[in-house]
């Protein structure tokens, strides 16, 4: 069986934990990742598609044609930006870069990368809690084959993981507290890598998952 994957934000920490299982998994047969810069591909399923803007997503649609799933996990912080920046980053830019793939891709799998206290009313007081929830909102309603919003919360890194932001490798040492004491508030990155690799195989009954959702999946 042929499954071909898009993965965006392979230069972040989500992105690269997600890459690393798509790249061992034996269900994964080709990843085609989509940066700004080169990230200097050396693997024999991996595809490298350079786009600085994504705005202009639609000057590449030729080379985005023929894939399963999407797994969008680019993303960034709302510390110190103003909600109009961080909507255009997080709302705008994504929405336009998913439409341009759902009229090339009908058939496609599209798993986005929220966070833990997304806010689905888009009403709530957290800025960034309010946008990711009308992103959500808004990437499931295109026409894909199916849409998956994965909420996941503090992630332990995987083996050989290099993008990994500097307070995550202590606080990684108590991982294994956390997971005895919160074990729906943590999840390892292979596990996040997995539930995107079977939801968009076998599905799953709801379109956003939680972390106990994600860590369920990932034991498969």
């Amino acid at each position: 069986m042929s499954f071909r994957v898009i993965i965006t934000g392979a230069t972040g920490m989500v992105g690269e934990g997600v890459l690393l299982e798509c790249l061992d998994s034996p269900l994964v047969t080709e990843v085609l990742i989509i940066n700004r810069k080169p990230f200097q591909p050396e693997h024999p399923k991996l595809k490298e598609c350079i786009v600085p803007d994504f705005m202009k997503l639609e000057d590449y649609s030729t080379s985005l044609s023929g894939y399963d799933a999407c797994f969008f996990c680019a993303g960034i912080s709302s510390v110190g930006m103003s909600e109009a920046e961080y909507t255009r980053i997080t709302y705008t830019i994504t929405l336009y870069f998913a439409k341009v793939l759902s009229g090339v891709n009908r058939q496609m799998v599209f798993n986005y990368v929220s966070g833990s206290l997304t806010d689905s009313s888009e009403k709530g007081r957290i800025m960034w809690a309010r946008v990711k929830g009308k992103t959500e909102n808004d990437l499931m309603k295109l026409p894909f084959r199916a849409v998956y919003c994965f909420r996941p919360g503090f992630m332990k890194a995987s083996p050989g993981q290099k993008n990994i932001k500097s307070y995550y490798r202590w606080i990684a040492g108590l991982y294994p507290v956390l997971r005895l004491l919160l074990p729906n508030m943590v999840s390892t990155m292979k596990e996040v890598g997995r539930a995107m690799i079977h939801t968009a195989i076998d599905g799953y009954p709801k379109q956003i998952l939680e972390v106990r959702d994600i860590n369920a999946i990932g034991k498969l």
